[in-house]
């Protein structure tokens, strides 16, 4: 086991950023598997270490909705003002300062071949030399009889948004060790993810597919072996490998948010202006969201999911002293220390938002042991392990209106 955890920080290593060297993985128990420790102090507000997934994708329904991202790295391809105007269902939105926005719509590039869009050369030619050979659809893009196509619009048909994955991302898993050289160099990086029993991953596998996950699940590994084998792989194509592949990307995957609205209001921010115009700029962004909350609800960025080896090893706590973003408008991972955290010291991130980190001790549990499988024994948890295990009168007026427990899952995690 040392040798391959080996393997996978070194290659993190070559891909990341931040404070380089200040943090390893160890194995910490058979309960919790990996952990990610300090190696050195590591200030409040530090940039503990960038990452860059192994595989993302976009989610297929957000993308359905007119979401535009690079197919590579997801970055938000609307300029700020073109995606003010479709959140807020107004053609005539006009954003101040519009010299903010960040997109380069003169660096996007298409596909030759089946002309889905990328940020720039850089992110085709790395999509292309990665996955996208074998994942082009070619003039077929729109055929509903290609594989592909069969394959997501069955996606589609099983998983209704607010969208936690994504076959495609799977897809791409497979697609990467079809391209590669060195199969088996990629096939030991997958593995390393966090795994779970049989009993474990049928769990998981029913949460993301519902009542009916068995069919369902039968039916995409179908049309999956269908667009994609590779004898390489073979054990992903049965029914217990395909079963362990959906759960591994239901565990593992990081939710990606991007959004160069969001981008423009952080640049918006930074502004040196005088109090009488910073008091109108901050009133027409408060005016702006309140548009946009009432034609297009809480679907603010282009969202997807992406596997992070070194982000992985990150366990959960109810206190975290770590936290993580996408501050770059794209794909790369930003984990930030939220307080000092010595040499030895475990780095956390929470799987929780700011809200359900301050619900009980009881529905915290109740959230982490659907969505994660695990009972949480973080310092919060253990000093309020003599509380009453039952939910506040708030919390159950919430749970009674139909509000589910786990609709706000990854939003910090995805914070732009």
């Amino acid at each position: 086991m040392a040798a391959s955890m080996c393997d996978v920080f070194s290659f993190c290593v070559g891909v990341a950023g931040g404070a380089r060297g200040s943090v390893e993985v160890r194995f910490v128990s058979s309960a919790k598997g990996k952990g990610l420790f300090a190696t050195q102090l590591i200030r409040k507000g530090e940039t503990i270490f960038i990452e860059r997934p192994l595989v993302a994708s976009q989610f297929l329904w957000n993308a359905l909705y007119r979401y535009r991202a690079c197919d590579h790295c997801l970055r938000a391809l609307e300029k700020a003002e073109e995606n003010a105007q479709r959140l807020t269902g107004k053609p005539g939105q006009v954003l101040p300062h519009p010299e903010l926005c960040s997109v380069r719509k003169d660096l996007h590039q298409n596909c030759p071949h089946c002309q889905v869009t990328y940020c720039s050369a850089e992110c085709r030619l790395a999509a292309a030399e990665q996955y996208h050979r074998i994942l082009c659809p070619g003039p077929s893009q729109d055929d509903p009889r290609h594989p592909l196509n069969r394959l997501q619009e069955a996606w589609r048909s099983v998983h209704y948004p607010p969208e936690t994955a994504s076959i495609m991302l799977m897809a791409r898993m497979v697609a990467t060790v079809k391209q590669a050289k060195d199969k088996d160099h990629w096939v030991r990086l997958f593995s390393q993810f966090c795994s779970k029993t049989a009993n474990e991953e049928e769990e998981i596998v029913h949460k993301l597919l519902g009542d009916k996950f068995k069919g369902q699940l039968e039916l995409l590994r179908s049309l999956f072996t269908e667009a994609l084998y590779e004898e390489t792989l073979s054990q992903w194509f049965t029914p217990d490998g395909f079963r362990s592949l959906f759960a591994l990307v239901g565990t593992n995957g990081q939710g990606i948010g991007t959004s160069s609205l969001s981008q423009w209001v952080h640049a918006c921010d930074a502004l040196e202006l005088k109090p009488q115009d910073r008091e109108q700029l901050d009133t027409f962004i408060d005016q702006l969201y309140k548009d946009i909350e009432a034609a297009t609800g809480e679907f603010l960025n282009c969202e997807g999911s992406g596997l992070f080896v070194l982000q992985s090893c990150c366990n959960h706590s109810c206190v975290p002293n770590a936290e993580t973003s996408f501050p770059e408008n794209n794909f790369l991972l930003h984990v930030t220390a939220l307080e000092d955290i010595k040499p030895g010291e475990e780095i956390c991130i929470s799987y929780l938002d700011c809200c359900q980190r301050e619900r009980s001790r009881h529905s915290r549990h109740k959230i982490l042991r659907e969505n994660y499988l695990f009972i949480c024994s973080c310092p919060k948890c253990l000093a309020e392990a003599d509380d009453p295990n039952v939910t506040s009168e708030e919390e159950e007026e919430e749970d009674e209106e139909g509000e589910p427990e786990d609709a706000e899952l990854g939003d910090e995690m995805t914070d732009v």
